[in-house]
């Protein structure tokens, strides 16, 4: 199969490329670095099989001679991060509905398969947990700039199953319940990342409120070997899953264990959500995925234990320490 990764160069997209060349596959990564990283598919870059272009998914003439040549579009690219999209509203929505917009229409027109990656955010303040796909999306004040992201992933959902019921495009919407694990950045709020940068460096672990918030962490490479699996089941056409890890951990816990496992020094100090976001900031106290559905298609059972992340996170970053050195 030909392949085409929008956000290839980023944390998840990079991983799903690894998947598909060791799957034999030829990959297309499409990416303008505006969250991706040239880092990530460095390793790729010379294989036979792989292709990298510099781009937006809102060029709509270079999306479309992309999709063109393609067989299988993984359409992961995105305005990520909650400290970034609470900065950048309007290019959050613009990337993310009108970019997915641009793909979609694109790939409609050639009847090419699709897989879009949307997020657990759409659930929004809905709190039945764990919460499946046909739970209801309770989502916050539309004036608030906490919520963009969650409505403009909505959007991009809606469109996808637009084009699916009018034109016949054959799309899976998987949403991504916290993925974690080696090339994820802590620049734009992802906790894992800059806890163990915190831990590694002597700073303070800065937890975000009480810390008894909860999040379920997938390992992603699980998480890409699921997407692939559902690029490749008939059955998932026209279809959303959830797709992440049900073990829950509190975010203080979390902290507490980078701390143990780097044998650091670091303390933990807790800050107010309203100093890091803005006043009025709403925090979702739990988030668990009901993972039923993919695994009665899949039999998808993550394996990796949080401790198992850790390992490799607080290894590549230990790595990475020593080369700036």
């Amino acid at each position: 199969m030909n392949i085409l990764i929008t956000g290839g160069a980023g944390f998840i997209g990079s991983h799903v490329a690894d998947a598909c060349i060791a799957g034999g596959d030829s990959v297309t990564v499409l990416d303008d670095f505006s969250t991706g990283r040239l880092e990530n598919i460095a390793h790729l870059l010379g294989h036979e099989r792989f292709r990298f272009v510099e781009g937006s998914i809102l060029n709509a003439d270079l999306v479309d001679q992309l999709v063109e040549k393609s067989d299988e579009i993984y359409h992961i690219a995105a305005a990520i991060g909650m400290r970034r999209v609470v900065g950048i509203p309007l290019d959050t929505y613009r990337i993310n509905v009108n970019g997915t917009d641009t793909v979609m229409t694109s790939a409609a027109l050639r009847r090419k398969r699709v897989l879009f990656t949307s997020t657990s955010e759409v659930y929004g303040l809905n709190e039945h947990r764990p919460t499946s796909e046909e739970d209801l999306t309770v989502l916050g004040m539309t004036h608030k700039p906490r919520w963009t992201y969650a409505y403009s992933k909505a959007c991009a959902e809606v469109l996808a199953f637009a084009y699916h019921h009018e034109m016949d495009l054959p799309v899976t919407v998987v949403r991504l319940f916290n993925t974690v694990g080696p090339r994820q950045t802590g620049r734009y709020g992802m906790v894992i990342p800059t806890f163990v940068r915190q831990a590694l460096s002597g700073e303070p672990l800065t937890v975000h409120g009480d810390g008894l918030q909860t999040r379920c962490f997938g390992d992603v490479a699980e998480i890409a070997g699921a997407l692939t699996d559902l690029m490749h089941s008939p059955r998932a056409i026209g279809e959303v899953y959830n797709v992440g890890n049900y073990r829950e951990l509190s975010i203080l816990s979390l902290a507490q264990r980078v701390v143990e496992l780097t044998g650091s020094s670091s303390t933990i100090i807790h800050v107010p959500h309203d100093q890091v976001y803005g006043a009025g900031f709403d925090e979702i106290q739990r988030r668990v995925p009901d993972i039923s559905k993919l695994q009665a298609l899949t039999r998808f059972n993550p394996q990796s234990a949080i401790d198992d992340i850790l390992h490799k996170v607080i290894a590549e970053q230990t790595q990475r320490k020593a080369v700036a050195v």
